[in-house]
């Protein structure tokens, strides 16, 4: 089997992050979470040229940026290979913050720049590399939270923002707020949520030369989990998954991760396993040939219909 070749994406800064990226979203839920089992999913990730690690403050009910940075804190030489995602603003409802009497969003500067700092301490980290905002937040004052990031980064303590879950606008809005250019936008991408390609926002990114970052890449697993479902995109898609998976050697994961790689506006899938043998397979995705007329054929399968 040959060796996957991870490329790298450039951000607008002229920073850059692994093709694909370890979610960690679902740490807390491993069998087990100890500092060896985390440094052995770090560790696999690395040896694939995977070197880019997604969080957000309410993974695992507020506990999975702490279980990471335990392994960080057990070899700290990690920090210098790795770069770190995280995400802000979303409230929980949890007894980790007992006054929140709703889920909501705050974008307000005194939760933000709290949160960086928490963040932090939790991660074991002296910088994040990448701070975006979760959520849209009807609240948000644009103008506030822009000066609060521009801030952060002039500070030192994140390396660049950007957004989650924006429409076009949300990103136009908040960007004329700073100085900084945003870097990326996390939208949830994949063979059974292509709403992105024709609702403004993978265009959007490309005309501000914004990579994206695509959460839920298998759409939640359903992708696997309904292929045998008649009816379903993920049915209709499965025959010609596993027709591609077989000719290049690799498996359906693979074929779906290759499928959004070969968008131009570089999409980076965020991919969240606990599994040891499923991360190894994380980079059989850049040994999928895909071309114009193939992507199409997904395309068509996942939609239902052929183009107009």
């Amino acid at each position: 089997m040959n060796p996957s070749k991870m490329g790298r994406i450039t951000l607008p800064n002229g920073r850059t992050l692994s093709q694909m990226a370890y979610g960690v979203w679902r740490l807390s839920e491993a069998q087990d979470t100890s500092v060896r089992a985390n440094l052995a999913r770090i560790e696999a990730c690395l040896t694939q040229g995977i070197t880019t690690f997604d969080h957000a403050d309410i993974y695992g009910d507020y506990s999975c940026e702490a279980l990471f940075g335990e392994a960080i804190k057990a070899q700290p030489s990690l920090k210098d290979r790795i770069e770190i995602v995280t995400k802000t603003d979303i409230m929980l409802l949890s007894s980790k913050w007992p006054d929140t009497r709703v889920k909501h969003y705050d974008t307000s500067p005194a939760h933000v720049i709290a949160s960086v700092d928490r963040s932090l301490t939790r991660i074991g980290v002296d910088v994040i590399d990448l701070l975006l905002i979760h959520r849209p937040d009807p609240l948000m004052d644009a103008q506030a939270l822009g000066r609060c990031l521009d801030a952060l980064i002039d500070s030192g303590k994140i390396r660049g923002a950007g957004v989650s879950n924006f429409m076009p606008w949300d990103v136009d809005l908040l960007q004329s707020c700073m100085q900084h250019k945003l870097q990326t936008n996390q939208l949830e991408l994949s063979l059974l949520n292509t709403a992105p390609w024709v609702n403004g926002q993978l265009a959007h990114a490309q005309q501000h030369r914004m990579p994206l970052m695509a959460w839920s890449p298998l759409g939640g697993g359903r992708l696997h989990s309904q292929a045998s479902t008649p009816g379903t995109a993920a049915a209709r898609l499965a025959p010609k998954l596993t027709e591609l998976a077989q000719a290049s050697g690799t498996d359906t994961t693979a074929v779906a991760m290759a499928w959004l790689m070969h968008h131009p506006a570089q999409i980076l899938p965020v991919m969240g396993t606990n599994q040891l043998e499923r991360i190894a397979r994380f980079g059989d995705a850049t040994r999928v040939p895909m071309d114009r007329q193939t992507w199409y054929q997904l395309y068509e399968l996942a939609n239902g219909h052929e183009v107009p």
